[in-house]
């Protein structure tokens, strides 16, 4: 039999805040989390402006050793821990952590680490590299320090699809409850990549904005758009089977009812033009939730700022709800205002429709003046909104053709 799927707690570690709840006051407010960046010096590079995390010390949290874990895996825990408060398990003496698992992903892993290590090793020996360097780098470390941090025994693995990432974490977390693997997943991402490496990378494969004013450097679906601005943060949710949330009196603040997952087999940084990978994955999520695409639709879209993206995913909402449906949607890109953040962006995406759903307000797309005939939806530009929704998508694409989109219901205590 198949069971329902509800959000019951939320975590986030955010350029617009450190926790969920300030991320979503931020970004109701259209206050944006870019800047210039501080973490290096920027005279040689093209690129001057990230969304950067301001105020976070690992040391100010119980538990983080900034000595021994990364960045990225640091903001998976605080935003986990978060979470896991927030939706009152931590709590029950009852739970049967056998059937607690933990989906957390990265884009990247311990960049920082590595790097740190590399040098070391270059500067003064094969000696001097850290004993921690590995389990401080691999990508599937945040996923296993949530677990052995709280216990949980149950599924637990990391997923890499690059900017797709958590996106398609929550999905298979989804999946897994859905079809009786587990009663509760905590689901997301983490990314900590604002470094001189990757953004010398990033910029020479064109994907980074060259434009050196954090105000209009990140401007979905504009005309005058020239690429993303990176981010960093993490976002954890905590996934819940209905009846098992039901029975023990949790906040639910949404459904998950849809998820698609897709490929383009195009290329290796480009969406297809013809958009029929996400528009496949946003059709699957569509169909496997019911719901109708004209009635009270919010998509926080992946609106990367990209020339390619916003056009391709432009044309995707127009195949797959159809062109009538697709108008009358509310559409955002809450990336205008907290970057990229690569493999915790699905998740924090995620979070925003929930809360989207719960609060009846669509949150704005900053930055956007001059439209672009390729995209001529509408972004809710400048300003948040309010609105009577039913239910919310959310896609993500990301780099080697990856394809995710999932859908989440309004929960109204049926």
């Amino acid at each position: 039999m198949e069971r329902r799927v509800v959000i019951t707690g939320m975590g986030a570690v955010t350029p617009v805040g450190l926790t969920a709840q300030e991320t979503w006051k931020s970004l109701v407010a259209g206050r944006p989390g870019i800047g210039l960046i501080t973490r290096f010096d920027t005279a040689d590079f093209k690129v001057k402006v990230a969304a950067e995390v301001k105020g976070f010390d690992g040391k100010d949290y119980e538990g983080i050793d900034v000595r021994h874990q990364d960045l990225s895996c640091q903001y998976a825990l605080v935003a986990s821990d978060e979470a896991w408060k927030d939706s009152g398990l931590e709590d029950d003496a009852g739970l049967d952590r056998d059937r607690v698992g933990v989906y957390v992903g990265t884009g990247i892993g311990g960049l920082g680490s590595y790097t740190v290590n590399v040098d070391t090793m270059r500067q003064r020996g094969p000696r001097r590299v850290s004993p921690f360097m590995i389990p401080m780098m691999i990508a599937n470390m945040p996923a296993g320090e949530i677990s052995i941090r709280h216990h949980l025994t149950g599924p637990t693995l990391p997923v890499v699809t690059a900017c797709a990432t958590s996106a398609h974490a929550v999905g298979e977390a989804f999946r897994a409850i859905k079809h009786g693997y587990a009663d509760v997943i905590l689901a997301g991402g983490t990314e900590a990549a604002i470094l001189p490496e990757a953004v010398a990378g990033f910029t020479n494969c064109k994907a980074l904005t060259l434009n050196p004013d954090p105000a209009t450097a990140c401007r979905p679906f504009d005309a005058n758009r020239d690429g993303f601005v990176m981010g960093e943060g993490a976002c954890v949710l905590v996934l819940e089977e209905y009846e098992h949330a039901v029975a023990r009196g949790a906040h639910i603040v949404c459904e998950i009812a849809g998820y698609g997952n897709t490929a383009d087999a195009y290329h290796i940084t480009s969406p297809d033009p013809d958009a029929r990978g996400i528009t496949r994955a946003i059709a699957d999520a569509v169909s496997e939730s019911g719901m109708k695409p004209e009635e009270g639709l919010y998509i926080n879209a992946h609106g990367t700022s990209t020339k390619l993206n916003d056009s391709t995913e432009t044309a995707g909402f127009k195949l797959a709800l159809g062109e009538e449906a697709a108008r009358s949607a509310h559409i955002s890109s809450t990336k205008s205002m907290t970057g990229h953040m690569l493999g915790a962006t699905g998740a924090v995406e995620v979070m925003a429709s929930a809360l989207a759903l719960e609060h009846g307000i669509v949150p704005p797309t900053i930055g956007y003046a001059e439209p672009d005939p390729a995209c001529d939806l509408d972004y809710t530009p400048g300003e948040a909104i309010e609105a009577e929704l039913a239910w919310a998508l959310t896609t993500n694409l990301g780099f080697g053709g990856h394809n995710a989109a999932l859908a989440l219901k309004a929960y109204k205590g049926e």
